[in-house]
């Protein structure tokens, strides 16, 4: 999908309706605003941080108890 927007004399910008829809955005629903050197990413505000975030890299903490423990075992 490729669309071209015009950035208003209020600095604003219209998300086309394919966005809109693909997204499934509404009226009033939040978008965050990332900055990236040579872009600006726009994506829908999670409801809850926390569900969106959990278990996210739990293959870090794989063997986390074990090492904990052989730590342990040490003193």
């Amino acid at each position: 999908m490729r669309n071209v927007v015009t950035l208003s004399s209020k600095y604003q910008v219209v998300i086309p309706r394919a966005a809109r829809e693909a997204m499934s955005l509404e009226a009033g629903d939040e978008l965050l605003v990332l900055c990236k050197p040579d872009r600006v990413v726009m994506i829908p505000k999670p409801r809850s941080f926390r569900a969106k975030t959990a278990g996210l890299h739990g293959e870090v903490w794989q063997g986390a108890r074990a090492y904990l423990q052989d730590e342990r075992n040490t003193w």
